[in-house]
């Protein structure tokens, strides 16, 4: 029996049973996606940033000066991995069992996000495909817009379940719903 038989999600508990048709508000849960942490050598910022943004069914997501997450719902870690291996100036790590991946989404995301993330999320000043690392519901993870009323949130494990529970609670009066993606 290897890990991968035994893995259980961290939020299993918070969105199995819990079945309802999905709203026009909805956070998702991705079961198993491929989360990569990206440095780029000194140097090598932009060549890395191109090499980053060129690999399909991948999306980058900006954390900081020479810094990414590589996030992927269909592609495996390992296969993210050997992707990224030729990269000059590239340091690769697979953060996947220590990063949740939520997808939130509806006409009232921006109001739910409000009470909870210190970023300005207007499309004016958060454009599509932007990313930030911010506090989220007063810890520490990554968003970002996917889509015109979409965002990913990218949090530690340790932390999701504080994060997911506020992201309900902050979204209970828009009927916010919960499932897992596949």
């Amino acid at each position: 029996m290897s890990f991968h038989d035994l893995y259980r999600h961290v939020l299993e508990d918070l969105v199995t049973g819990f079945s309802t048709d999905r709203n026009a508000n909805h956070l998702a849960v991705a079961r198993r996606p491929a989360i990569l942490s990206v440095l780029a050598a000194a140097g090598q910022e932009t060549s890395v940033a191109e090499a980053l943004h060129a690999v399909e069914n991948a999306a980058p997501r900006f954390c900081g000066p020479s810094e990414w997450l590589l996030v992927s719902r269909t592609l495996s870690a390992e296969h993210l991995a050997d992707a990224l291996f030729d990269i000059r100036g590239a340091l690769v790590v697979d953060q996947s069992e220590g990063k949740v991946l939520l997808s939130i989404s509806g006409p009232a995301v921006r109001t739910v996000l409000a009470k909870c993330v210190a970023v300005d999320l207007h499309p004016e000043a958060f454009a599509m495909g932007q990313s930030a690392n911010a506090l989220i519901c007063h810890l520490p993870g990554n968003i970002a817009r996917t889509g015109d009323d979409e965002f990913e949130i990218v949090t530690p494990r340790s932390f999701a379940v504080s994060v997911f529970e506020e992201l309900l609670e902050m979204g209970r009066e828009h009927g916010l719903t919960r499932n897992f993606t596949e």
